[in-house]
């Protein structure tokens, strides 16, 4: 088992988190399953329609713009050729099959727990009481968000502040706390979470009951 502390809104240890030993990847393990996922990710955001118009395809007529000889221009037999404006591309780019890249729920789900766990062998993953998220704030305020994260010694940069699903009802007085913070990249709930997310993110503030149950879902998954 591995221990974690875990911090409530004023910065000081609140108790410990249990994380099994298996959630932990060995070090260099996995490398090249995150960088597939990783891959897929960013392809599957691409929309791939992009589609150009050769010289055949383009609407022009066939009429030859002028006499073959004694204009003293280069001969020309047509006004879709490329060099000529509104005419056809050249080597242009066309969706020529489906470049969607295919990943699997297990993969998926290895290489997330391979990122979490990086980021907590490398302290840039903090683990807050729920009552961070459900009962420090009664109305928005970016002032004591910011305290929070300080007294935390979290690094302002890039954070990322994960909750629960249960808690969305009451959280929302954080959630608008965060917002107005150029360092807080975003806020989402474990069971949404996806490898870029993690990767993008410098510092991770995850709510107990969100890491409890993301970890049990990635080592269940480990079984199957």
């Amino acid at each position: 088992m591995v221990l974690l502390s875990k911090f409530d809104f004023f910065g000081n240890k609140a108790g410990e988190v249990e994380l099994p030993d298996a959630f932990f990847a060995q070090e260099g393990s996995g490398l090249q399953l995150v960088k597939d996922y990783l891959v897929a990710i960013r392809a599957n955001k691409r929309q791939w329609s992009a589609c150009t118009r050769n010289r055949s395809e383009v609407s022009h007529s066939t009429k030859k713009p002028f006499r073959q000889k004694g204009t003293g221009n280069a001969r020309q037999g047509c006004l879709a050729a490329p060099q000529f404006r509104g005419g056809g591309i050249v080597f242009g780019p066309k969706p020529k099959f489906d470049q969607h890249v295919r990943i699997n729920k297990k993969e998926k789900r290895a290489a997330i727990r391979l990122l979490l766990s990086q980021k907590i062998q490398t302290n840039h993953l903090i683990v807050a009481d729920d009552s961070v998220f459900t009962n420090s704030l009664t109305s928005p305020k970016t002032k004591e968000a910011l305290r929070f994260l300080k007294s935390c010694n979290v690094e302002c940069r890039g954070v990322l502040f994960i909750d629960d699903l249960e808690h969305a009802q009451n959280n929302e007085s954080l959630r608008l706390s965060l917002r107005n913070l150029p360092a807080v990249r975003g806020f989402t709930y474990g069971m949404n979470i996806n490898g870029y997310d993690l990767v993008s993110a410098r510092n991770i503030v995850i709510s107990e009951k969100a890491l409890n149950r993301l970890s049990g879902h990635l080592i269940s998954a480990m079984k199957d």
